[in-house]
């Protein structure tokens, strides 16, 4: 039943995001007013099926959905993400939009174009408004606390989505296995290079991380790094620059333009001498489209060098068909608002939330239930979902992504995105 929701919101977001979002190719320009503009809508009933409309008891059920709604639409959510520069967040604010609204809620939605005192303002905004619960990706899971004080004190349930936000007042954290993200990066490389029969052969790497200001990013790379160490610790795999500790090869917002600029560097002074470079490890594919673009016009060796990345953003895809970056972990975010919707459903109507809100949802996608793995200060758990990412390469792109419905092929065979 969720899979057929976001497979009919993926025909409704077409038209919405070629007006409302940027591709990662096209940044979306933002401002102020935009970043706080109410996106508040009454639900409409859907038309009722003539099937239905004959059976008493069918719509019988209509019309407790339709009072559902009704009282749904009382409540208005608020919604803060970070930033439309990049392609994964434009996705992300538009489904939940679209869910939240399709369930009969009034939303507010804000994007704070990666400017911490603009997502402040932004949640402040909506406060003022009388939110009955926020979702926040935050830009800095640190620069929250104020705002969230004040959502806390007037007991605004907040869930964090994607991002964790270090502030004891979060109730609920909704994303995907962050440190599974790595692993299965690592794993790929693992794999690919067929490192278990190396047989002396050493390969040269090179890492990309993430966002320092993100919770995510350590995880990514810890990830990544933990699954790949032994092959470090045995010389298989060599680090030519040196640059491994997170705090040096870290990525300030995840940028493209700073992840090409350090490749750059990194190329000109430990591979200009024909040194060869076998693998790019790459937290996610904003900050791969920058290593990608530095390897192909300054890059002296002549041999294919593998590219990870995460997210499934259509410029990456098609690079992946063209065979510049090897892989992506691709991140459902359709389901990642299908989770908090039904979160968000729960906690305001006063359910308990746990593994009971998995069983009861029968979702046909895989989420756990976790509270131990993310602390929102030290010794204080935050309970999360964290839903299941999924290796995308070449030969499964298909597979993967178009027959779920998340993306189309266009004329010229490369994919654009449809849904999360």
């Amino acid at each position: 039943m969720k899979k057929t929701l976001a497979l009919i919101m993926a025909v409704c977001l077409c038209v919405f995001m070629m007006a409302a979002c940027s591709s990662s190719d096209t940044p979306a320009s933002e401002s102020p007013s935009e970043a706080s503009t109410d996106n508040a809508a009454e639900a409409t009933e859907a038309p009722a099926d003539d099937a239905a409309a004959e059976a008493s008891t069918e719509a019988s059920s209509d019309d407790a959905a339709a009072d559902s709604n009704s009282d749904n639409s009382e409540k208005t959510i608020g919604i803060s993400m970070p930033t439309q520069s990049l392609e994964r967040w434009n996705r992300d604010g538009a489904y939940l939009d679209e869910q939240f609204q399709a369930a009969g809620y009034k939303t507010i939605l804000s994007y704070s174009d990666n400017k911490n005192e603009q997502q402040v303002a932004d949640i402040e905004n909506m406060l003022a408004q009388g939110v009955d619960l926020l979702v926040v990706a935050a830009i800095d899971g640190n620069a929250l606390n104020t705002v969230m004080n004040d959502a806390g004190d007037a007991g605004i349930p907040i869930i964090a989505y994607d991002r964790l936000i270090m502030n004891d007042n979060v109730d609920y954290y909704v994303s995907f296995d962050n440190y599974t993200v790595g692993t299965l990066q690592g794993q790929y490389i693992i794999d690919t290079l067929d490192l278990d029969n190396a047989n002396g052969t050493t390969y040269n790497m090179e890492i990309t991380g993430g966002d320092p200001a993100d919770n995510n990013a350590p995880f990514f790379y810890q990830g990544a790094i933990d699954t790949l160490q032994p092959y470090l610790d045995n010389g298989t795999l060599k680090v030519v620059s040196g640059q491994v500790d997170f705090d040096v090869v870290g990525t300030p917002q995840w940028s493209t333009d700073e992840a090409l600029d350090r490749a750059q560097n990194v190329l000109a002074s430990y591979y200009a001498d024909g040194t060869q470079l076998d693998v790019w490890l790459c937290s996610n594919d904003s900050t791969a489209l920058g290593v990608t673009q530095a390897v192909t016009s300054d890059y002296a060796g002549d041999n294919s060098v593998l590219i990870t990345g995460q997210d499934g953003d259509v410029a990456n895809l098609r690079n992946i068909k063209d065979g510049s970056q090897s892989m992506t972990v691709y991140k459902a975010v359709a389901n990642e608002a299908v989770v908090t919707l039904d979160l968000a459903k729960a906690i305001l109507d006063g359910k308990n939330v746990g593994d009971a809100l998995i069983k009861d949802s029968n979702w046909d996608f895989e989420c756990i239930y976790d509270t131990e793995s993310y602390e929102t200060s030290a010794g204080h758990a935050c309970p999360s979902f964290l839903l299941t990412p999924d290796v995308v390469t070449t030969d499964n792109m298909e597979e993967k992504l178009v027959t779920p419905g998340y993306y189309t092929v266009d004329a010229d065979g490369y994919l654009e995105a449809t849904n999360g």
